[in-house]
């Protein structure tokens, strides 16, 4: 799993920062998480075809995460894609997608599309190797944020199966699926001839105001990726437009158990991006101020 930042900027882009999108690199899956101005130019400085993108996730639809959508969308009708790329959004997503399309894509090749509205929390992609879940979000908009977690796997307890005498045998498949299997006239439960792996989890929330549920939803999160839009000198100003300080992204790390904290959304406001992650760091250790095109093998 890989994740590459293509912009960290909050509302508008910066010289050296473009507006929000990461892309979440797994197997077979190039998932986009949000589409600011700038983002298909992003790509092709990572040296990344947009191509190659099979989802995107929508997490609100203010102008700084999704003015990048028209051109992507334009760019891959002429790029003969050949996937059905998958939308996902809060409530409206349909009706905003339609526009774009009637919009911008009129007189050009079309793409095929689905389009998915996330109408509660939970998961909602759910495949063999990985769920996708959305929570809710206090914001200004209708806002999601989104977990990606691996599908745990089983791990054959060879101490304990060698006392059935059973080494290789094709049996064990369906061991390693959770099933009870029988083996010269004994059974073997998963709870004891496998060792259940938890996979890695990525949390990524791009915009939000400050709220508790957002440590039990990036619990025990490898890599937990939040916005960070001011410091604590300006809380009031991160309560009133519903964002969060780094003192409070390093709160909710601490607080969820995460392995390791990166900020992005990161305001022009100020030029000193060491007070950002100084303040991070007194609270939680382990903490990295994204820069675009930051890439971190999970």
């Amino acid at each position: 799993m890989k994740l590459t930042f293509l912009g960290t900027a909050a509302m508008k882009p910066h010289k050296d920062r473009n507006t929000s999108a990461v892309l979440l690199t797994y197997k077979g899956e190039n998932i986009l998480i949000d589409c600011g101005e700038g983002t298909q130019r992003q790509f092709f400085k990572a040296k990344i075809s947009p191509a190659k993108i099979t989802r995107i996730l929508i997490s609100h639809w203010h102008g700084d995460h999704i003015l990048g959508l028209p051109g992507l969308l334009q760019t891959l009708s002429r790029s003969d894609y050949k996937k059905t790329l998958k939308i996902y959004g809060p409530e409206g997503t349909k009706k905003f997608i339609s526009r774009i399309m009637s919009l911008f894509m009129a007189n050009t090749h079309k793409i095929n599309y689905e389009v998915t509205e996330i109408k509660k929390k939970g998961i909602f992609i759910k495949e063999k190797d990985f769920q996708i879940l959305a929570e809710t979000l206090p914001h200004t908009s209708h806002c999601l944020g989104y977990s990606f977690r691996e599908t745990p796997k089983r791990k054959i307890n060879l101490e304990y199966i060698k006392k059935f005498g059973l080494k290789k045998d094709p049996i064990l498949g369906k061991l390693q699926k959770g099933k009870t299997i029988t083996y010269k006239g004994k059974k073997i439960t998963p709870e004891k001839g496998t060792t259940l792996i938890e996979g890695h989890k990525v949390t990524i929330i791009l915009d939000t105001g400050y709220t508790k549920k957002i440590s039990k939803f990036a619990e025990n999160s490898k890599v937990l990726v939040l916005e960070s839009t001011f410091l604590d000198r300006d809380k009031d100003k991160a309560k009133q437009y519903q964002h969060l300080t780094a003192k409070q992204a390093a709160t909710i790390a601490k607080e969820s158990n995460s392995k390791q904290l990166i900020l992005t959304h990161i305001s022009e406001r100020y030029r000193e991006r060491k007070q950002i992650i100084a303040e991070a760091k007194k609270i939680f250790k382990n903490s990295k101020l994204a820069e675009d095109f930051l890439s971190i093998n999970v």
